[in-house]
């Protein structure tokens, strides 16, 4: 069976639809971050923060990453809050003994799971309700500020209106190439929430460097419309309460938070599906946006490949380079505000390396949620 000619022209016009599409979001979204500059304040008012940190079975974590956030250089009043939720290693005698040389922390001790309430909602909940400021700054117990900066660099996020400070939560940067897939992973996702919250349409934010008033939290209930999902603390919850006029973001890399990332592909896929359930959850319009992205990006090298062998390689790779070079000038810049230069040199197998990732999460998206957070 001969494919007729006017065939390879119409998928050579859809690679060329689906290239118009990606261009786009670089234009529009990501090109944001990429020239994005912190705006210089001539009078920094830093008020008291509660640093809040949910702990289950993290006694490791605790110790070798809680002197890094209890150090911090900050003149104001702030606090540093422990839920230890039901952990059944030493992790209570491990706060106990910080707890005898810095005042500043205080732990709580939960005995029971939450009926009805998964994932770790409750416990941060918890901490959140017993916090004594209205300035709250999130992290995970695996994580460790990058700098003694960190709390003073995300307060400074905080302007008049703002309510919502979006931070990056980087992974450390080890040898071997589940590295890079899962920093450069990181990276892409930050690429987009970073993004669309400077264009006005933030949909969420990460728990391991998120900060938000407490107002925020009481006005919207805490997290009541989304109890019964083991996940969304971070992302659902930001997803309903925030909008253009509420949020900021903070990159400085004095403001990162680090991360142990995942030793095995198994774990990594494991941590990523039950992240992507809660997806479903988001509000049309933020859907409707990385869902089209995300099509576009699915469709790109298929189409690319079958436009090269059947209508024209020289005009399809023509097509390619355009989005080649912008994609390369918007990942230089923005990989370098936020520390991330070295993924540079391999962005494009990263890149293809994105396509099958795609393909393996999909599926996520219709999976039932996970009833566990840790």
């Amino acid at each position: 069976m001969i494919i007729p000619q006017i065939v390879w022209q119409i998928v050579f016009y859809a690679f060329c639809a689906v290239t118009a599409v990606q261009v786009f979001y670089y234009l529009f979204f990501f090109c944001r971050l990429a020239f994005y500059k912190e705006k210089q304040k001539t009078v920094i008012n830093q008020h008291p923060v509660s640093v809040i940190i949910c702990a289950k079975n993290e006694a490791a974590n605790l110790a070798n990453n809680l002197p890094g956030i209890l150090v911090q250089k900050y003149r104001t009043t702030n606090e540093i809050i422990v839920v230890n939720d039901n952990s059944e290693d030493e992790s209570r005698y491990i706060i106990d003994e910080y707890k005898k040389d810095f005042k500043n922390l205080s732990m709580i001790e939960l005995f029971q799971e939450a009926k009805l309430i998964t994932g770790k909602k409750f416990p941060l909940s918890m901490g959140i309700k017993s916090s004594k400021y209205e300035t709250l700054l999130l992290t995970d117990a695996d994580c460790v500020p990058a700098s003694e900066n960190w709390v003073s660099r995300m307060q400074d996020g905080y302007s008049e209106g703002t309510e919502i400070v979006f931070g990056y939560g980087a992974y450390n940067k080890l040898p071997g190439v589940l590295n890079k897939l899962i920093r450069f992973e990181t990276f892409h996702t930050a690429l987009q929430f970073l993004s669309y919250s400077l264009a006005g349409l933030p949909y969420m934010g990460v728990g391991r460097n998120l900060s938000y008033k407490k107002d925020v939290f009481i006005r919207n209930k805490g997290f009541s419309s989304i109890n019964h999902l083991p996940s969304g603390d971070d992302d659902l919850f930001i997803n309903q309460v925030a909008n253009k006029k509420n949020t900021a973001i903070v990159i400085h890399p004095e403001a990162h938070t680090l991360s142990e990332p995942k030793k095995t592909f198994n774990e990594w896929m494991k941590q990523k599906n039950r992240h992507y359930t809660t997806a479903k959850f988001y509000s049309f319009k933020h859907k409707f946006f990385l869902g089209l992205y995300s099509a576009s990006f699915f469709l790109f090298y298929p189409l690319l490949i079958v436009s090269m062998i059947f209508f024209s390689w020289w005009i399809a790779l023509c097509v390619f380079g355009v989005r080649f070079l912008l994609q390369a000038f918007v990942y230089s810049k923005s990989m370098k505000k936020l520390n991330e230069s070295d993924l540079l040199p391999w962005f494009f197998l990263l890149d293809l390396w994105m396509f099958l990732y795609q393909v393996l999460f999909i599926p996520a998206l219709f999976k039932k949620p996970q009833q566990n957070w840790n």
